[in-house]
């Protein structure tokens, strides 16, 4: 049973997601951190470089273009590669395209142009992450989609280290215009991959046409509109509405619990990480290089670790029961942290607490996600799932807000063994979800797109 489970890491889909997490995660950082550092490092004023920070609020609003993506289909690309890699490639090339400018705009001399170019690069990024959750989604059955998640957050991470360490060294040896010159050049490595792998074999337009038609028939008789307006009135309709409509009808009143359940389970682990560094850095005295050493580049390797077996876990024990288990394991990290605030500073201790927090975190993570793509219809994908990804982080960046207010009155252990309590609506959710596990598999939108699951399966 082991060796079949470990097998899973050799199909062609779970491999193919490894390098399009890689092209995921490559423009995150160099419209932020990154873009950061080269603005200060060639002499841009501190305030201007605050108002970049505004490129990032594209990644929170790709909801509102998602149904853009789920239902148009791409004039001459479409017909060559499909509906989901024809998207996935136009974004990379305007990923690739942002960066090249970036390369050789003067951010002194034209600073507007290079926010231009930045937000080029942001809006394709989220564009292109819209793309690849649905094709993630849409390209293996169920049982894979916790060790396409967990390939995919390993491309992803090593992404970030390539467009966060990676950049500033070749800015260092070489300049910045070679360094984002580099990083244009490797968008290549997902757009190779979207001109290998196959379109997925389902049916994007069933429920969505479904809608359309019947709020055409009403406009044209209610309404008395015109055919082509009330086609094109059907057709919005479908595609801003029909997500949410096909959700609601779908699961019924467990609908808010499921979106309850989203919202709440990892407003734990969120909220913590908020006053992670504080703590390291001012009240336990560690220095920035231990704290580096250990919660980013140990750090880093134990979320995969977790990822990775929590893709094994999920695909050997199912989806619900390591949902459980990752919201059991996070909460309980969080009090290790509580531990960690009564004992003077130690870096072996604080290594197996970081050790345990990210290890939970990678679980949790992979389980979420393939939780989240049981439930997206292949008719909504990229909409429903850029409605559960925005769900997922905002209530815990929200909370994560006040956690400054917090310690500042109770002090960190307090803080920490809240943030752990916080845990605990998940938890109860996540018994439910596997109490009501038979209704929730019959009421699953591939129950009733059978017909899309691709070959080769």
């Amino acid at each position: 049973m082991l060796r079949d489970t470990l097998y899973t890491y050799t199909r062609w889909q779970v491999i193919a997601l490894l390098f399009l997490g890689f092209s995921a995660g490559l423009p995150f950082l160099l419209v932020f951190s990154t873009l950061n550092a080269r603005l200060a490092d060639v002499g841009v004023e501190t305030a201007t470089i605050g108002f970049f920070s505004w490129l990032g609020i594209t990644y929170s609003i790709k909801v509102f273009w998602a149904p853009v993506v789920d239902r148009l289909k791409l004039p001459l690309l479409d017909r060559l590669l499909g509906k989901r890699r024809s998207w996935i490639l136009l974004a990379q090339s305007g990923i690739a395209t942002g960066l090249y400018l970036m390369a050789h705009v003067d951010a002194i001399a034209a600073p507007e142009m290079m926010a231009l170019c930045g937000l080029l690069v942001a809006f394709s990024s989220a564009t292109q992450d819209v793309a690849i959750d649905a094709y993630r989604i849409e390209i293996a059955e169920e049982r894979l989609q916790a060790a396409l998640a967990a390939t995919y957050i390993f491309g992803y991470r090593l992404a970030l280290l390539v467009a966060g360490a990676g950049a500033l060294y070749l800015a260092e040896f070489w300049s910045w215009q070679v360094s984002y010159e580099v990083m244009a050049l490797l968008v290549g490595v997902g757009a190779v991959t979207v001109l290998i792998v196959r379109e997925p074999r389902v049916n994007h337009f069933a429920a969505a046409q479904d809608i359309a038609h019947k709020i055409e028939e009403e406009a044209s008789k209610r309404a008395h509109l015109n055919p082509r307006v009330a086609r094109l009135v059907g057709w919005f309709y479908a595609a801003v509405a029909g997500p949410f409509l096909d959700f609601f009808h779908r699961y019924k009143e467990l609908a808010l619990l499921i979106l309850l359940m989203v919202a709440v389970y990892r407003i734990s682990d969120i909220a913590m990480g908020v006053m992670a560094n504080p703590f390291y850095l001012d009240f336990m005295g560690f220095s920035k290089t231990q704290v580096a050493d250990v919660t980013k580049i140990f750090g880093f390797f134990m979320t995969i670790a977790g990822s990775l077996i929590g893709g094994v876990m999920v695909v050997r024990y199912g989806v619900r029961r390591i949902l459980l288990l990752g919201a059991v394991m996070t909460a309980a990290t969080n009090l290790l942290f509580v531990l960690l605030a009564q004992y003077p500073p130690d870096i072996i201790t604080l290594a197996v607490v970081v050790s345990a927090d990210n290890l939970s975190g990678g679980i949790a993570n992979v389980a979420l996600i393939a939780w989240l793509s049981s439930m997206t219809s292949a008719s909504f994908t990229a909409t429903q799932y850029a409605l559960f990804s925005s769900l997922m982080t905002l209530p815990g960046k929200f909370i994560g807000g006040f956690s400054g207010i917090v310690v500042a009155d109770f002090g960190y252990a307090q803080f920490f063994l809240v943030a752990g309590f916080m845990g605990v609506p998940a938890i109860l959710l996540a018994i439910y979800m596997i109490r009501q596990g038979e209704r929730l598999d019959a009421l699953a939108p591939r129950n009733e797109e059978a017909e899309g699951i691709p070959e080769s399966q």
